[in-house]
């Protein structure tokens, strides 16, 4: 009886994920179909930083620099920037391959170093993609500079455009639609990927190492290897993801990779809940649609309440977001659906401070 509920739990949950394109177009309208398409991209990319943070215990602030790689990979190899036109099933795993390179590069020298020395490190790292991006246009055109490129060729599987609308039987899939169906394949490809890898050896030595490093290694952990397989895989996925924003844009610049866009990652991974498949996926949907319910909703707001638009709808949704996140990180510390250890951790913090707290009390009677 349990079963034939889980199963039909499960199935109920496909088919809303299936028809949930159509239903946000009806009631919202193709911007929030978009958006649900960004929110997928941006999963991807938490999970994959869910690897290094979650569950490595390593901080990454130039995540957004494999994102980089593997968009950039995509829209060098299939624009008009070099004249080729490769098919999206070899640039998706070269663009892969690559930012597992460069992850791996930034890994090697980087393991002896912990915490906000490893964080300052990775910051420079991302930064220093971003600015290469950004010059590569001199003495040789490689990037073509801040102009970027554009006229990136459609995701397309051989005759089949994911950038192009469909007639089927009278019913109409739009462009938007198709890149959400292969956006979701590849998302639960990755949380396919992300549960089996955190409950493997590798994945509990990941967490050995998070926890304590030294006690790791004394076990008989390479943490060595382990660290540079973190950072392997989680450039892994953001190249993945990467070469799926190019191909769904049609343009790439080096302003679509900034810090900003690290910081709006590992926010997900830390509001959802670090080491959380569930818990980052959480957070990645929070974190995209609630910036654009906030800009929607400041300027009517501000009309309805003193008649007028005061505040720049822009600036008032950044301030309402920042709020929320410091009233979450307050009510919730260990993330909206942190891991069950995790949780427990928190716990026992909580459980040792309020015995500290009543230790002093004490004395001072």
């Amino acid at each position: 009886m349990r079963l034939h509920r889980s199963s039909s739990g499960r199935f109920a949950f496909a088919a809303v994920l299936l028809v949930l394109p159509f239903v946000i177009d009806a009631l919202l309208g193709h911007g929030w179909v978009r958006i649900a398409d960004f929110a997928l991209l941006y999963i991807m990319l938490a999970l994959g930083l869910n690897i290094v943070v979650g569950y490595a215990g390593l901080l990454d602030l130039g995540y957004i620099a494999f994102f980089a790689v593997g968009a950039y990979t995509y829209a060098l190899l299939g624009s008009p920037q070099f004249g080729l036109h490769w098919p999206m099933w070899v640039v998706l795993p070269l663009g892969a391959l690559i930012a597992c390179g460069f992850g791996v590069l930034l890994g090697a020298p980087t393991l002896k170093l912990r915490g906000d020395y490893l964080a300052i490190v990775t910051l420079g790292f991302g930064e220093i993609i971003r600015i290469f991006l950004n010059n590569l246009n001199t003495p040789v055109n490689i990037t073509n500079g801040p102009q970027g490129i554009s006229a990136i060729d459609p995701l397309q599987i051989g005759s089949f455009s994911f950038g192009s609308s469909y007639e089927w039987l009278g019913f109409r899939v739009d462009d938007v639609h198709l890149h959400y169906y292969l956006f979701l394949a590849f998302t639960l490809l990755v949380i396919f990927v992300s549960r089996r890898l955190e409950d493997s050896r590798i994945g509990r030595a990941w967490v050995a190492i998070r926890e304590d490093e030294v006690a790791a290694s004394a076990m008989g952990i390479n943490t060595r290897n382990i660290k540079l397989l973190a950072f392997a895989m989680g450039a892994t996925f953001g190249g993945i993801s990467g070469g799926l924003f190019a191909g769904f844009q049609g343009f790439v610049s080096p302003e679509s990779f900034s810090l900003m866009e690290s910081v709006m990652v590992l926010c997900m991974v830390v509001l959802g809940g670090m080491g959380n498949v569930g818990g980052v996926v959480l957070g990645g949907i929070l974190l995209v649609v609630l910036p654009e319910l906030f800009r929607n909703a400041a300027g009517p707001v501000q009309q309805a309440l003193i008649g007028r638009v005061v505040l720049d709808p822009e600036s008032l949704r950044m301030l309402m977001f920042g709020m929320a996140l410091i009233l979450v990180m307050l009510w919730r510390p260990a993330g909206l659906w942190p891991s069950t250890q995790r949780r427990r951790e928190f716990a026992a913090e909580d459980s040792v401070l309020q015995q500290e707290q009543e230790t002093v009390y004490d004395a001072r009677k």
